[in-house]
Order: structure tokens, then C-alpha cells, then sequence
């Protein structure tokens, strides 16, 4: 797996921007998606996402199923998060990106793993968190990161 510690939420520009690697195809959707959410131009995923593609939330246990599905949840969402990319990890047909939520007040730690199809996603299964205080116990052992 290749290894992209990229500071993407500074790299606008490379937003759209076409590779040549199988891993750069897959990461410029990726950071479509984000800007597309975060523009609130949510009839683009249409562009990104294959029509059986498969959303899984494990933590609710949901599992959303076609585009018809995936297009009424945003649609209805009562508000969509602003998406800080972290960082980008990628392999063939995944990419693994770390991001911050922010839903004007309520903020979650996330990780998506994407799985691609021929250039668009396949399967996306996401994970968060509200962030939440370090325990006191741990603290001769831990620093603490800015998030």
C-alpha cells in the first residue's frame, strides 16, 4: 500500500486534477467527493459512486444500498458536515482518508475506507467519533495532539 501523508485541505487546487496511477485516479475521486460535500453539490456523487454502490456504517449497523438510497439520505440530511481531509492512504482500487466532520458545533474524528470499481466507488464504509477527553491514567505515557 502506498503511503500518501498528504496535508490535502491545503491543496485545493489539486482537487480535480487527473493522475496516472490506478492510486491517483482513486484519490482525485476521493477529494471530489469531499469537495463536492463540502459545496454542498451533492448530484455529483452520482458521478463518483457506481448506482450498486454499497455505503456500510458499522457503528449504527446501517447499510445503504443503490444510488436511489444513497440519494435520499443526503438529500434529507438535516445538515451535511464541512469534511477537513487529514490524509490519504492508497492501494490499488482503496483509499483510506482521515478527515474531521464539523457540523457547525459537533465535531467527529473519521476515517472512510473506499473500495473501487473501474474508476468509481464501489463500496464506502465510514467510521466516527465525537472526540472525547484522554483518560487521566494514561498521561505519564501519552501526549496530547491538537486533532
Amino acid at each position: 500500500m502506498r503511503f500518501m501523508a498528504e496535508q490535502i485541505a491545503g491543496n485545493p487546487g489539486g482537487l480535480g486534477e487527473q493522475g496516472g496511477e490506478p492510486q491517483d485516479v482513486n484519490e482525485n475521486v476521493v477529494r471530489r467527493l469531499i469537495e463536492c460535500i463540502n459545496e454542498r453539490h451533492i448530484e455529483v456523487m452520482d458521478e463518483l459512486f457506481h448506482d450498486d454502490a454499497v455505503m456500510h456504517w458499522p457503528q449504527s449497523g446501517e447499510v445503504v444500498r443503490g444510488a436511489g438510497n444513497r440519494r435520499g439520505i443526503y438529500n434529507a440530511f438535516p445538515q451535511l458536515p464541512t469534511i477537513t481531509p487529514r490524509r490519504l492512504l492508497s492501494g490499488g482500487n482503496l483509499v483510506v482518508a482521515e478527515a474531521l466532520l464539523d457540523y457547525d458545533g459537533p465535531q467527529y474524528q473519521t476515517v472512510f475506507i473506499f473500495e473501487f470499481r473501474d474508476g468509481r466507488i464501489a463500496r464506502e464504509t465510514a467510521y466516527w467519533s465525537e472526540a472525547f477527553p484522554a483518560p487521566e491514567w494514561r498521561s505519564q505515557w501519552v501526549e496530547i495532539s491538537s486533532r
